[in-house]
């Protein structure tokens, strides 16, 4: 595994780059050599056959002046014999490796981009980012388009800063690493997608490497993916201006995102908060942010890294470790939430960190009980297919909730019994006809069996009285919900929610989407 170059001030000397011949295969009916290409402890492959280097040779010729007769000449009779190809193989070695000496310093383009310098080595990439900026950056930013850039990318960028080099060494305008700060300054939306294992030919683990965002000045939107998340620098800075942010697939924590400063404080608060007891660091909040998407990562916990994000509203922690559900009370303005594909057992007291929420995934869980879903008065979307609910009684929890109008409660144990639909619907009294199950809209059918099994139901409860008279009559069968009235009649949330919400970047195909 290529490790990555130190990532700070302290730098060692840029090592020199070596080309060596490793071996040759036979395409058709031509041989095509294999370069191994080493630059400090990145290696990489490429491939040529001879009318490559003999194309490259000669502009070299033009526009360098070389030695018309560095190159080994070129032989039609027994081209491909073994002995001429490895004889060959050891004279373009030595050539390479001249011309790399011949230009210590900045590599012609030519020779550079024969090597593959533009896909791996840092001043070859800045080069070739510049020159794509350089052309069509005015379009991207004038059209408003997502901007898409590999971490390998972001860490020659930042390498190139940190070495204090002239931002044009090459002399060519086009390649003014001027040209990528102009651009990052001004852009609003940034994609970052690593590669699983090596990249391309080389040895380099992308996803490993260290790069800084903090070039970027005006984000509105950021996607990240495949990358580490520790290893990610000034994202923070995005704060005043950042709304949607999505780290997936990267990310061992919410600190490691939110606030990844807190490492180096024994005790932080967010800014704005009255503090109590001591505190070593007051820490700025996520401004902007109304959209968090932290799906797909390996998070254990939702930690007090949330007090950062206040202005959430839409939070998606779906596909992760959580255990149990915790902190959210921070966030007042959550109107949508996922925690599908976690490890959540219990939902107890779900209702005091939840005020506000309208649509909650919990797919995918351990739950076999709903009773701490019985006071969400604002949730309008459930989702809690694939789950291990079997008795009838736990649907009884959510029945009476004024605003429900979408279930899904498919591959629990329940959901085969017979006459599942029904007896579901059941539960929500006069408001089955609302309530639409599994995606599926409520037939008349459907609704005039729910009214039988509500008349066998209230019969029940007349026989029960009759036969127990001391018994409290009126005791909440909970058939018959309460209508959905807003906002008087609704307990009372804990904040306004907003009228509208920016739509989720790499959403799991909508919260209640089918997976």
């Amino acid at each position: 595994m290529a490790a990555a170059r130190s990532f700070g001030p302290e730098r060692e000397a840029e090592p020199a780059k070596e080309a060596r011949v490793v071996g040759s295969e036979l395409v058709d009916t031509y041989t095509v050599y294999i370069i191994q290409v080493t630059d400090g402890n990145h290696e990489w492959t490429v491939k040529h056959r001879y009318s490559d280097f003999h194309d490259l040779h000669e502009k070299l010729v033009a526009e360098r002046k070389i030695d018309k007769n560095l190159l080994p000449p070129k032989k039609i009779i027994g081209k491909n014999s073994r002995s001429l190809v490895e004889k060959r193989e050891k004279d373009l070695e030595v050539y390479l490796q001249k011309l790399l000496a011949a230009f210590p310093g900045v590599t012609p383009r030519v020779l550079a981009h024969f090597l593959h310098f533009h896909f791996y080595e840092i001043n070859g990439i800045t080069a070739a980012l510049a020159e794509e900026l350089f052309e069509k950056g005015e379009q991207l930013l004038g059209a408003g388009e997502v901007f898409a850039i590999g971490p390998l990318q972001l860490y020659a960028v930042t390498e190139q800063l940190q070495q204090g080099k002239p931002t044009c060494a090459s002399g060519d305008a086009k390649t003014d690493l001027g040209h990528i700060l102009d651009f990052t300054c001004r852009l609003k939306y940034l994609k970052v997608s690593g590669t699983k294992g090596p990249f391309g030919t080389s040895n380099i683990q992308e996803q490993l490497l260290p790069f800084d965002l903090s070039i970027f000045k005006s984000l509105h939107q950021v996607e990240i993916s495949h990358c580490d998340a520790k290893h990610i620098r000034g994202l923070v800075s995005s704060k005043p201006t950042l709304a949607t942010l999505s780290v997936r697939f990267s990310a061992t924590s919410m600190k490691e995102v939110l606030v990844p400063e807190a490492s180096e404080f024994d005790e932080w608060e967010p800014e704005g908060t009255a503090l109590e007891g001591p505190v070593t660091a007051v820490i700025p909040t996520w401004q902007a942010l109304t959209t968090l998407d932290l799906s797909h990562n390996s998070i254990s916990e939702i930690d007090e890294s949330v007090k950062l994000i206040p202005k959430i509203e839409f939070l998606d922690l779906s596909h992760n470790g959580l255990l149990v559900v915790d902190n959210l009370q921070h966030l007042y303005n959550l109107v949508h939430l996922d925690l599908s594909y976690n490890k959540l057992s219990s939902l107890e007291g779900l209702h005091t960190k939840l005020g506000n929420i309208k649509t909650l995934n919990l797919a995918g869980n351990l739950l076999e009980s709903l009773s701490g879903l019985h006071k969400l008065y604002s949730l309008v979307n459930l989702d809690l297919r694939d789950n291990r609910i079997e008795q009838m009684e736990e649907v009884r929890s959510i029945g009476s909730l004024p605003c429900l109008e979408h279930v899904f409660l498919l591959n629990n144990p329940l959901s085969i019994i017979p006459d599942y639909r029904t007896k579901v619907l059941a539960q929500f009294g006069e408001r089955a006809s609302e309530v639409c199950l599994d995606d599926t809209v409520t037939t008349e059918k459907e609704l005039d069996t729910v009214e039988v099994l509500k008349a066998i139901q209230k019969a029940k409860e007349v026989k029960s009285k009759l036969s127990n008279p001391e018994k409290k009559g009126g005791e909440d069968s909970r058939l018959s919900a309460v209508p959905c009235v807003r906002p008087s009649s609704s307990p009372p949330t804990m904040a306004p929610t907003s009228a509208s919400l920016p739509q989720p970047i790499l959403s799991n195909q909508g919260i209640l989407g089918d997976e």
